[in-house]
């Protein structure tokens, strides 16, 4: 049970009444070899909605045994996502300069938390994060964020590349990528204009397709011997540079 801290909704019938009812789905895992026509029905509105799945083994629902699981589990969000064009129409309609924190391959909880109570702190608009290969809200991050993330947007997106040409060339906004291959430095582009800042995981960075589509590329100095910055020590130092830079400070 200590894998699951988040709410879970167990068996067919009761998953499939939570997506029909809007409830947020977090990810559903499925006993392989699962079949049927209520599964099918079940599996078909997963795919409609995009909703991250995984078919797992069969000894993953044994601490459930108690409950009629049907073999299907959804982990079910704590904090609804939000939708990023209404977030952001929103935001341009109250008269604020948009700022967004796209996180690439951040999986590690804790740092998202941490992220996510560092961007409510500078202003953000949205978090967006993808729908796979990325850290979900979670108890462990709701902790770490300090509750910043009752308070700040959290998008989900299917695409990430899709939204950042949506934001670059249909928003005008410009797009910052951090990367240390960068040849200029984050304090030498003027961050006071509307504009979204890419942050990739410390592992893998950011996927060279985002690379390949942002305004430019630019880089934290550094002094040590390690390659990097935690990322989210990372992107605390990205955003407060846009606080200071609009701040006039």
């Amino acid at each position: 049970m200590a894998k699951y801290k988040q709410e879970c909704i167990f068996g067919i019938r009761a998953v499939l009444e939570a997506l029909q009812q809007g409830k947020e789905i977090d990810k559903v895992m499925l006993k392989k070899g699962i079949r049927g026509e209520l599964f099918q029905q079940l599996f078909n509105l997963v795919r409609e909605n995009n909703i991250p799945f995984q078919y797992v083994p069969e000894e993953v629902f044994k601490p459930f045994a108690d409950r009629n699981h049907q073999g299907v589990l959804a982990e079910v969000s704590p904090v609804p996502y939000q939708e990023l064009s209404e977030v952001l129409d929103s935001s341009v309609a109250e008269g604020k300069t948009l700022f967004v924190l796209i996180l690439d391959r951040v999986t590690d909880v804790r740092n998202f938390g941490a992220i996510v109570r560092s961007a409510e702190c500078a202003g953000v608009t949205a978090v967006v994060i993808p729908n796979k290969n990325s850290a979900k809200i979670s108890s462990d991050a709701l902790k770490t964020s300090a509750g910043a993330l009752y308070h700040m947007p959290v998008c989900r997106v299917q695409n990430l590349k899709k939204v950042v040409r949506e934001l670059k060339f249909q928003r005008g906004v410009k797009v910052y990528a951090a990367s240390e291959k960068a040849g200029k430095f984050y304090t030498e582009v003027d961050m006071k204009q509307p504009l979204a800042i890419i942050m990739g995981s410390e592992d893998k960075g950011i996927d060279e397709e985002l690379l390949n589509i942002v305004t430019e590329c630019v880089k934290i100095p550094q002094k040590g011997q390690i390659e990097s910055l935690n990322v989210s020590a990372a992107a605390a130092v990205m955003m407060f540079e846009v606080v200071r830079q609009r701040e006039g400070l």
